[in-house]
């Protein structure tokens, strides 16, 4: 017995859409007469809003037919909306929920997420971040009063600044003596493994009693050691012996000439060892640029850096933290990134670092070259992240 392709919905012949629907044979003829179905235009209307019937289409029986009746359907809405000059646009909000289309109602769900997504990446880019919101229940913290603290550093800063051109009253020394001097107290200052509030202060110390008093250069090393032990009395537990900076030295001084020179400092400073270096505002400028590790240390290779460099003293130290910072960022990132936090609480703007900063690149630059390298062997060590090998910001120079 022969099987009809009639109940195999699998097997379609092939469409001519030219000759119209076939009919084949009277069995065709006979089932059209018995199924009394209705007629594809009363099913196929507008879907929103159409009555809802409750019986079941069946199979068709030709798919010619349903191909006819589409084209036959589109040919009329484009007459209909060829004669009409009017076009209205039907909000969707007209209907309700239930005759609304899914896809519709998943559209406006995403575009509206879209929206919400753009408001808050924008409120973020310009808001200015808690940075002390995590400190709250911490008492060393001092959050209450935590920037009344850096608004007197950063007013008082100006008390332990040198005057840039102070070299010039020394008869026996230079800068390149100074630089000489700092790049070997920086190594000094790793192996004893002292704080890094000691090294910012000793510096200082150094160039306060070169402002004040001339010195002979067969002296120079001994200010050196001698700011060191006073800056290790102030900020240190533990503070090394003075027979250990003789020995440092090479034995070029004895006991007594470093005591000499201790009592002879402090006095010309008048016991004034308490003033802003940029070691306070580095670590609250780095709190505020919501820094890692990474950027960590490299904003402090590029501040010891410029503690080498005489003609950097012209910077408060308040500027020169918050542009070492903002070269470590532009140096990890590769492109210009100063953000409204770091901006409110340094009281800097992007375009008052960008000289200090285009200086500190071409430092960056040359650090490990020449024979003043203490600095980049100390920050290509594994201890410092290796922050000494990342790539300067050279965009800022223009290059």
């Amino acid at each position: 017995m022969g099987r009809s392709n009639e109940n195999n919905p699998g097997l379609f012949v092939p469409l001519n859409l030219q000759e119209g629907p076939r009919m084949r044979g009277s069995k065709f003829v006979k089932d059209m007469g018995l199924n009394q179905r209705r007629a594809l235009a009363s099913i196929n209307q507008n879907i929103v809003g159409a009555a809802h019937f409750p019986c079941v289409v069946n199979k068709r029986d030709s798919a010619e037919e349903m191909a006819a009746e589409m084209v036959s359907n589109k040919q009329q809405c484009y007459e209909e909306t060829r004669k009409s000059k009017d076009c209205s646009v039907i909000e969707v909000e007209e209907y309700d929920d239930a005759a609304i289309p899914m896809f519709v109602k998943h559209t406006e769900a995403m575009l509206d997420e879209i929206d919400r997504m753009e408001v808050e990446m924008e409120d973020a880019e310009d808001s200015i971040v808690d940075i002390d919101c995590g400190d709250l229940k911490d008492t060393l913290a001092v959050v209450e009063y935590i920037d009344d603290i850096y608004a007197y550093y950063k007013k008082t800063e100006s008390s332990g600044c040198v005057s840039p051109t102070y070299m010039d009253r020394q008869f026996d020394i230079n800068e390149k003596m100074r630089a000489i001097l700092i790049d070997w107290l920086i190594e000094v200052h790793y192996k004893f493994e002292l704080m890094d509030e000691t090294l910012f202060l000793a510096i200082n110390l150094i160039d306060r009693f070169l402002e004040r008093c001339t010195v002979v250069r067969k002296k120079l090393q001994l200010v050196g050691v001698t700011a060191m032990l006073l800056a290790c009395k102030y900020e240190e537990v533990s503070v090394p012996l003075v027979e250990d900076f003789v020995l440092i030295s090479d034995n070029a001084y004895t006991r007594i000439e470093v005591l000499d020179m201790e009592k002879l400092m402090v006095n010309t400073l008048q016991f004034k060892m308490s003033v802003p270096t940029p070691y306070m505002f580095m670590k609250r400028f780095l709190k505020a640029a919501l820094s890692d590790k990474k950027l960590e240390l490299l904003s402090f290779f590029i501040i010891e850096v410029c503690l080498v460099e005489y003609e950097m003293l012209r910077f408060p130290p308040s500027l020169l933290a918050a542009a070492a910072i903002y070269t470590a960022q532009c140096s990890l990132y590769q492109f210009k990134q100063w953000s409204k936090t770091s901006e409110r609480h340094t009281s800097y703007t992007e375009d008052q670092l960008l000289e200090c900063s285009r200086m500190m690149v071409s430092f960056h630059q040359k650090a490990g070259y020449g024979k003043l390298t203490g600095v980049h062997r100390k920050y290509s060590t594994s201890k410092f992240g290796y922050a000494a090998k990342a790539e300067p910001a050279l965009f800022l120079l223009g290059l």
